[in-house]
Formats: structure tokens, sequence, C-alpha cells
């Protein structure tokens, strides 16, 4: 039965081989075959390239062949390169670090990323990286060990993981995304409003809340900082709280640097499948610390947690209470056995003091002290202001109430079919989530029947009931109209599911997996644990700065369309004529009235374009919001401003008015912002300018507008 089940195992690996090995090359003449006619429809240059090619994936073929059916053979003829590798002593290690930075540069920094863009390529290539870091890796008389092969794969996947993060680090001037260039806005409000001439006591709404403006907005502390400075702090808040999750961790556990180096990595991987919002996960990280310390400091430091959670988005004001109490009790050592019983023992009364005022002190904080604050404020300046009856009443009906929590859910459409492979995400929520944890999942779950992690009643109980909590509550979120594009919704039951992880590995994961104790089907498990979370990067990374080579792209892609189906940026003359004829329309045109920027704001922000006097209100982002929730009342005052012709210029994304259905992406999205903004917009204002390249349109007021009160969306 074991012979039979090598063979097996024998025949897939070379099965696999072959068939990545056979795609990469067909992958490779795709894009070799119609550069020029010197042999068939191959260029010199590219015939020698592909032959090459070929003749490299033979070698690898015969290569992993030989080793899987002769290895000893294949272990003793490697001996030499083994030796020679030991002998490289600290240049190995410069080695590792060239084959981590080079496939991430090949593929989001030069032009031939957006030219290979084929799964085996990138796979091939990624197999590659694995292959020659973990034999850099391995220490000793063996090519490759499993440890230095879990090492190279976590830091290959989070090479490229980190590369897709800074993808967006550019001097670009105008928006890389529907709301991206806004957002950027909307962060400067925190700290930079005297770029606009804004007070600081006046108020202007920002659809963004307190937290995510505070950890966005810290570059405007520096003076004249740039768009691109901006854009790399932003790719950082992408990497660096993930980071402070896992050395939160590593402060709780024991001092292993290199371990807890990889599983701080291992964290960024998993959390970065959602992604997560980084005031959550530096809640997280805030959390995951306060684990085992003493309560005179957790108490007050988890208090502050809920409170800056709840400031950030209202849904998160329990999740540092319950994880806490997750890692209070679920994370505590019970190491002793009912006698015959099977099960672990009991908890300690400290386990339960700790969770439960732990956790309660959460609460407070996401629930209570929002609340309490302004009326202690009050009551400080004026104590007599406030009786303790008015203060408790306010109390009850300021914050988070119920029907806050019901209106905030029932203001917008659920798109339910959202949880099931649609357009929008192609997966599914579902699937997606699936996907996401199915691996790590899989091995808590063997971990813990296989008896390696002791747990009893209450401690699954206090890992199942937060974890449910919080997969009902993504779920919802992620159908609601705006939303489920991604698992981002899905952000407090990803990090309890990190934390469930953490809390196996303290309490005998570690050796499990550093001493190999498992069966093969769970080693295959734990590297697909490692290798799905980089799936998506992998397939991402690509450069969109070689506008001016849209020529060679075309040939060796063989696109018969235009520059669109790169997604190019716009290359520097074309950006440099927009920003100017841009600006020379506001002069002229803010002579004779307002002039609005629904879109493109960071187009002030960074003073590519000078205004007179900037209009806060009706933010892209903010008319998209009110429009999926119906709000006439607050689209009235818009409504009476385009009427009246209030703005003598709007500069807005394109306004167009097809309208989609769910089979296209955010299809019911497009409907709510055609219905409520481009329809009424166009029938007061005329295009004058469309920057296609740079998704801009200048309106004016129509001279003699049209009867436009059947366009206007009724009151319901």
């Amino acid at each position: 039965m074991k012979r039979s089940s090598i063979k097996f195992g024998n025949l897939t690996s070379i099965t696999v081989a072959a068939w990545a090995l056979v795609g990469a090359c067909i992958e490779f003449y795709n894009v070799a075959w119609g550069t020029g006619e010197a042999v068939g429809e191959f260029s010199p240059k590219w015939l020698v390239l592909f032959a090459l090619f070929v003749l490299l994936n033979t070698a690898l073929y015969a290569g992993v062949g030989f080793a899987v059916l002769q290895r000893e053979r294949f272990l003793s003829l490697f001996q030499k390169v083994i030796a020679v590798r030991n002998k490289l002593s600290f240049a190995r290690w410069l080695v590792v670090i060239l084959f981590l930075i080079l496939p991430a540069w090949f593929l989001q920094r030069t032009m031939w990323g957006i030219v290979f863009d084929g799964v085996y390529f990138r796979v091939l290539l990624w197999a590659l990286t694995i292959f020659f870091l973990s034999s850099f890796i391995t220490r000793g008389d063996t090519l490759i060990e499993w440890k230095p092969f879990l090492a190279a794969l976590i830091l290959a996947s989070s090479a490229f993981t980190i590369a897709i993060s800074l993808q967006g680090v550019t001097d670009y001037p105008f928006s890389m995304g529907w709301s991206e260039g806004n957002r950027i806005w909307d962060y400067s409000m925190r700290f930079g409003r005297d770029r606009y001439g804004i007070a600081d006591n006046q108020d202007i709404y920002v659809l963004l809340d307190s937290g995510r403006m505070l950890v966005g907005g810290l570059p405007f502390l520096i003076p004249n900082v740039t768009i691109e400075t901006v854009r790399l702090w932003i790719g950082l808040t992408l990497i660096l709280p993930y980071f402070l999750v896992g050395i939160a961790a590593y402060i709780v556990a024991d001092k292993n640097i290199r371990i807890w180096f990889l599983l701080t990595l291992w964290v960024f991987l998993f959390l970065r499948q959602g992604p997560i919002h980084s005031p959550l996960v530096l809640t997280a990280a805030l959390t995951v610390f306060l684990w085992r310390k003493p309560l005179w400091l957790a108490i007050p430091l988890i208090s502050y947690a809920g409170f800056f959670a709840v400031s950030s988005r209202f849904t998160w004001l329990f999740a540092p209470g319950l994880w806490i109490g997750m890692l209070e009790l679920a994370g505590a050592s019970t190491l002793t056995l009912r006698h015959g019983s099977g099960q672990a023992g009991k908890l300690d009364r400290t386990h339960w003091v700790r969770a439960i005022a732990l956790g309660l002190s959460g609460a407070f904080g996401g629930f209570v002290l929002p609340k309490l604050l302004p009326l202690l404020h009050i009551a400080a300046a004026s104590p007599n202001a406030v009786s303790t009856a008015e203060m408790t009443e306010q109390i009850a009906s300021t914050g988070v109430t119920s029907d806050f929590v019901a209106y905030a859910v029932t203001d917008q459409p659920l798109l339910w079919y959202r949880l099931l492979p649609n357009s929008t995400y192609g997966t599914g929520i579902l699937l997606g989530l699936v996907i996401a944890v199915l691996p790590a999942a899989i091995f808590l779950v063997w971990l813990s029947a296989s008896k390696k992690w002791q747990l009893n009643i209450w401690q699954k109980l206090a890992i199942a009931g937060p974890l449910l909590a919080f997969l009902v509550v993504g779920l919802v979120a992620s159908t609601k109209i705006g939303g489920g594009g991604d698992l981002h919704n899905m952000d407090m039951f990803l990090i309890g599911m990190a934390f469930t992880v953490f809390m196996a590995w303290v309490n005998g994961g570690r050796d499990v997996i550093l001493k190999n104790e498992m069966p093969s089907w769970m080693r295959l498990v734990l590297v697909a644990a490692l290798v799905v979370p980089a799936i998506t990067p992998l397939m991402q990374l690509r450069s969109y700065n070689f506008g001016d080579e849209i020529k060679t792209l075309l040939t060796l892609t063989d696109t018969k369309e235009d520059r669109k189906a790169f997604d190019m940026l716009p290359n520097s003359e074309t950006v440099n004529t927009a920003l100017e004829e841009i600006q020379e329309a506001v002069n002229e045109y803010q002579k004779t009235g307002d002039v609005l920027f629904i879109d493109q704001r960071q187009l002030l922000t960074f003073g590519y374009i000078k205004e007179a006097e900037f209009i806060p209100e009706y933010e892209k982002k903010v008319l998209m919001n009110e429009a999926l929730s119906s709000n006439y009342d607050y689209y009235s005052s818009f409504y009476r401003d385009i009427t009246n012709q209030r703005f003598s210029l709007i500069i807005s994304e394109p306004l167009r008015t097809p309208i989609k259905d769910s089979a296209y992406e955010f299809g019911e999205e497009n409907n709510a912002w055609v219905e409520w903004v481009s329809i009424p917009v166009l029938c007061y204002y005329q295009e004058i300018q469309t920057y296609k390249e740079a998704n801009v349109m200048l309106l004016v007021p129509k001279p003699v507008p049209d009867e436009c009160s059947e366009y206007i969306p009724p009151r319901n």
C-alpha cells in the first residue's frame, strides 16, 4: 500500500510539473510569436529567447523527474552544490535578498510584468524563487529542509504582497481609482485644512470616521508634503499595522526572533486578504499586546482600544472586548486532564476574572465611553448644568443605540446575491472567505481533534461564539449596497481567526509545525495556508507607467486594441496639458460663480489647481452614499443649487447615463449614481471638455436649461 502511494505521489509530481512547464512555454510562445518575420512570425531575438526558454523548461522537467525517481542519486549529485552553498556564509544572504527582490521588481517595475501576465509563467517564476530561497536558507548537508522551505514560502509570498501594497506610489496627480483622489482629500481635513483656507472650527462633513482620518492624515503634518509621499504612507498603512500585530504577539510569547519574524509575516499575509482598514489592525495589535499583562495596565488600555475602534467604525465597538476575552480564556493553558475523560482541565479562576474584567472594559470603552465623555466635559465646565437623571437619559440616547444600528442596517438595500459568485466579486463573499480561511481552519480543527491543542468546552465556546458573531456581522455588512467587492467587511472575523491561530501556536502548535509532527496531508494544508494569500498579489503585480511603450506592448501581447487595453497612466505631456487647461477653465469661470470639485479634490490639496474659494459641499463619495440611501432631504439642496445654476463650473468624473443590472460590476451602485447625480446634473449642465485618460469632465451651465423636473427623483 505504501509503495503504491509513493508511486502515485511520484506520478502526481511529474504530471503537475509537466502541466505547469508546458503551460509556461505556451505563454512564452504567445509573447514571442508575432514579433517579426525572420522565422514564421518570430523576430531573430525572440526566436532565440523562446528556444532558450524551452530548453530551460526541458532541463527543469528533467531535474524534477530525476529528483523524484532517482532521489538518492539526485542528492549525491548535489553534494558539491551544497558544499559551495555552505562556504558562501554571509554572501548567501545577499543571494536570498536578491531572490526576494528580483521577481517582484521584474513584474511590477518593468514592462515585462504587463507582457508576462499568464498564470503558468508567474507560477514558474514563483516556484523557482521558492526553490532557490529554500536552498540558500537551508544549512548543513541537505539541499532543502522543512523549516527553511516554510520560511521561503512566507518570505516570497510576503515580498509579493508588500510590493502590491506599494503599487500605487506615484506622483501622478489625478485619481487612480473611483475614490482614491478624494479619499486623500478626506485625510487632509484633519491636519491640512490650511490648504483650503478652512478654519479649524468650521464644520465640514467628511465621509470618513475620525480614526481613519487620524491614521491617513498624519503625512499632512509635513509642510508641503507631496502626493507621492502621501501615497507612500497609504501604502505603508497596508503593511506596518499588520506587522505590529505580529510584534505584539512576539512580546507576549517566547523570544525566538527568527520564528516570530516569520509569524509576523504570516499575520500580514493572512489579514491582507481582506484587506483590513489600519485603525482596526492597530486596535488588534494593542489588544494582543495586553494579553497576560497586569490588570492595572490592561483595563485602561483595552478601554481605549474599544473607544478608538468605535471612533473608526461603529460596527467595531465590541471587537476589542471579545478579542481579549477569547485570548484570556481560550489562550490559557490547561495541561491537566480529567480522569478518563480525555478533556482539557478546568480553567483557573484567575483566567475567568481576567477575561470578564477585560471583556467588560473593552465593551465600556466602545459603548459607554463615547457617550460619557461629552457629558463629563459639560459637567466639568458647568457642574450644575446637567443632573444625574439627565446624564443617564443622555447616555442612553446618544452614540451607538439600537435605533442607530437599525437605521444603519436598513437605510440602504442589502444585496444578498453578492454572497455568491457575481460580477462585482468573482468568487462571491462566501467562497472567497472559504478560500481565505479554510487552510488555517483545517489546521486548527486537526490540532484540536488530535489533542495536540488541549481545549475544554468553555474555551471552545470562547472561540466559536465571537467568531460566529463576527461572521454574521461581516456577512451582513458585505451585502450592503456599496460593499461586497472584497473581504474587508470580514475584518473582525479574519482578525479573530488570526488570534485563534496564535493561541494554538503558543499552546502546542509551535512544536507540531517546527518538528514536523504531522501527516503528509496536513503539511500540504499548511503549505496552502502560505500559498493562498499570495496568489492574488502575484497575479496583480504589474506597472502602469509604460504609456510610451504602447506599440511594443501591442506587439508582444498580440493586442489589437488601443492603449485602453493596458489601463496605463497617461504620459507627462497629456497630464500637463490637462492640468493647464483645467486651471485655465477654473480661472475663467470662477469670475462668474462658484467652482465645484465633485471629484479630483486632491488637485486642490497639492496645489496642482489653484482656486479662489473652496466649496466643501457635494463631495463625490458623500453624493454616492446619500444616493444609495435615497436621501432626498440631503439632495434637495443639491438640486436647488444645480437648478439655480449656482456653479459656473463643475469638475467631475465623466457623467454617463446607462442603466445596468447585476450582471455588471457594481451595477446597482451605478444606477443610483445615474438616477441621483448624472441625469439631473446633465439636464442643467453641459460638457465642455472631457479628458478621457485622466477621467475628468468639465461642465458648465446650459444657456437654456431643459425642462428637468421629471428628472429629479421624487421624495418617497
